[in-house]
């Protein structure tokens, strides 16, 4: 079902044991990886102290970082058409930029709930 769900576009949880090696050159001191969602070749990689964004090109070995520190997230949503829209999507508008990162989903999971959760968990202390 994994593959399946790649292909819709349905995030799935990564195990964070797997990736911890491959971004520990990137986190500071006591910073600890939380949660880690992979997008078909994207990732949402949820940090104590940021969310980074991995975009890997589809050709190609080319992966953009994307650092967003959670106090630089003005607001965030989600949006689908309801019960029988076949994805959704998600939304963060930073500080200073007046259009939002987005991000699909496919239906199907639960994992864009996990997303805002965290988010919500982050933004709003």
């Amino acid at each position: 079902m994994g593959l399946f769900n790649a292909i819709l576009g349905n995030a799935s949880e990564v195990n964070i044991q797997n990736i911890a090696t491959e971004f520990e050159p990137i986190l500071i001191e006591g910073e600890v990886i939380e949660k880690a969602y992979k997008l078909i070749r994207d990732m949402f990689i949820f940090t104590n102290k940021r969310l980074i964004l991995i975009e890997k090109q589809l050709v190609g070995t080319k992966v953009d970082y994307l650092t967003i520190p959670y106090s630089s997230i003005k607001k965030f949503s989600k949006e689908s058409a309801g019960l029988l829209d076949m994805d959704a999507e998600l939304k963060i508008w930073l500080n200073n930029d007046d259009a939002p990162i987005s991000k699909q989903f496919g239906k199907g999971g639960n994992n864009i709930n996990e997303v805002y959760q965290i988010l919500s968990r982050h933004t709003l202390k």
